[in-house]
């Protein structure tokens, strides 16, 4: 249902790669709201990816970029502007890749040429292009920038590794950024920290069919879909949220705020009974 809470706007959604994106779901709801937008993405994820379906079934230019090169970010403002004829209205920056995860490298074996690549990607790039839109003054007045986070910044998940100090960092720029973006042009700048979800970049994280069971069973409400996750954005990009900046909100059906659930508790029970010798005492290793 739609309720044109975007009519008249224009934006750009950085990273939708597949159907699996919540990018390319935010993508659909804006456009679904009225908004006009031009998509982005590497040049290879471009190539691979189906990013050319959504942009003809959106109507929605494609412009490859690198969003860690700055020259890069200026082509995409730029020419988002021309495009869209104006300023930009609303930016999603759904971003994030660890090339240590990818390669299985634990914690405290990190590549640190590998963690600075994961930091630049995830992180850095966010600074990057909110920096490269204030010097252009590519966004217009009460414009919204939103990033996508994890939980994974304020507490420590198993398997998560670098991606929790990109994303910490990704916070931290929010709230920087959002003061002076704010102060001087009244800019919105958010972080959305949506449920653990099963997109691309989400499957390659160790265990992630576990943590998505554990947190539908902690949160009270259940874990937050692609789908509604876009709705939520959505409602960030509109007027209906003018004066909400430098927040980091959590979109996770509750998750954030439990110590246990009973749901997690019954399960957590039923699992020891895998570890018990034949007198009923628990095999500890």
């Amino acid at each position: 249902m739609s309720y044109n809470l975007l009519k008249g706007k224009r934006g750009i959604v950085f990273g939708a790669l597949n159907d699996m994106s919540i990018a390319w779901k935010v993508a659909e709801r804006a456009v679904e709201e009225g908004a006009v937008i031009t998509l982005s993405n590497t040049p290879i994820a471009v190539r691979m990816g189906e990013v050319s379906a959504l942009s003809e079934k959106l109507n929605a230019q494609v412009i490859a970029a690198d969003a860690t090169s700055v020259a890069d970010l200026e082509q995409v403002f730029a020419q988002s502007m021309e495009i869209l004829g104006g300023k930009i209205d609303f930016v999603l920056h759904s971003i994030g890749m660890s090339p240590n995860v990818r390669k299985k490298r634990p914690y405290d074996d990190l590549d640190y040429d590998l963690l600075n690549k994961t930091l630049d990607i995830s992180a850095i790039s966010f600074h990057k292009m909110i920096q490269v839109a204030k010097k252009m003054d590519a966004i217009s007045e009460g414009g919204s920038i939103v990033a996508l986070s994890y939980v994974a910044a304020q507490r420590t998940l198993f398997g998560y590794n670098d991606m929790a100090d990109a994303k910490s960092m990704l916070e931290s720029i929010a709230r920087s950024f959002g003061y002076i973006y704010g102060r001087e042009k009244g800019v919105r700048v958010n972080t959305i920290s949506q449920s653990p979800t099963m997109t691309t970049a989400g499957s390659g994280v160790k265990g992630m069919d576990k943590l998505l069971d554990f947190s539908e069973r902690m949160s009270p409400i259940g874990n937050a879909s692609a789908e509604e996750c876009a709705d939520y954005c959505i409602v960030m990009f509109s007027d209906l949220t003018r004066k909400v900046t430098m927040q980091n909100l959590f979109h996770d059906g509750g998750f954030s705020s439990m110590g246990m659930s009973l749901r997690a508790m019954n399960q957590y029970e039923k699992s020891f009974d895998e570890y018990k010798d034949e007198q009923g005492n628990i095999i500890y290793g």
